[in-house]
């Protein structure tokens, strides 16, 4: 149970290689949650939350840049999603390191 728990806290953790590499946040807890999601129901609702989270995270991302291109108010919201694309991963990771579960702002559960 040890070793699930240190990879469920690791697919939070590796959400921040966003920062460094585009895709790369999505693709590694996408890529663990396929291979392992029938191992364990925990990882399961964990890689589930975390593809949910980081999906709207792009569509809002998206819908920001018109914002800044035409009225320069989408910055703003930028910096809002850049600041919840690091808090979340970070606080979820504690909380899975505790085998509580994780509690990301969704727009919607496009994995279900």
């Amino acid at each position: 149970m040890k070793e699930n728990q240190q990879l469920i806290v690791f697919m939070h953790l590796s959400q921040l290689f966003n920062l460094f590499s585009g895709f790369l946040g999505f693709i590694i807890p996408l890529v663990i949650w396929q291979s392992k999601k029938k191992d364990t129901y925990d990882l399961d609702v964990h890689g589930k939350a975390i593809i949910n989270f980081q999906i709207s995270l792009f569509i809002l991302t998206i819908c920001c840049f018109p914002l800044v291109l035409f009225l320069g108010i989408g910055l703003i919201g930028l910096c809002i999603l850049l600041l919840v694309s690091l808090a979340f991963p970070v606080l979820n990771a504690v909380r899975a390191s505790a085998g509580s579960l994780p509690n990301y702002p969704i727009l919607y559960e496009f994995v279900d």
